[in-house]
């Protein structure tokens, strides 16, 4: 994946995050709580990819 291709998605998951918390605070929705956190741990999965060895 491209460098720049994975900082930008990285950027608009954590806004899409952070609006999902706003609203679901001023609205008291549960859901958009929920919401906020799966957006959140999809950025920082995307921020720190899990890199696995070649087998020997």
């Amino acid at each position: 994946m491209k460098t720049v291709f994975r900082i930008v998605l990285g950027f608009v998951l954590l806004a899409a995050a952070l609006a999902a918390y706003s609203y679901g605070h001023t609205t008291g929705t549960f859901l958009f709580i929920v919401a906020g956190f799966a957006l959140e741990a999809s950025f920082w999965f995307n921020l720190f990819p899990v890199r696995r060895k070649a087998p020997r």
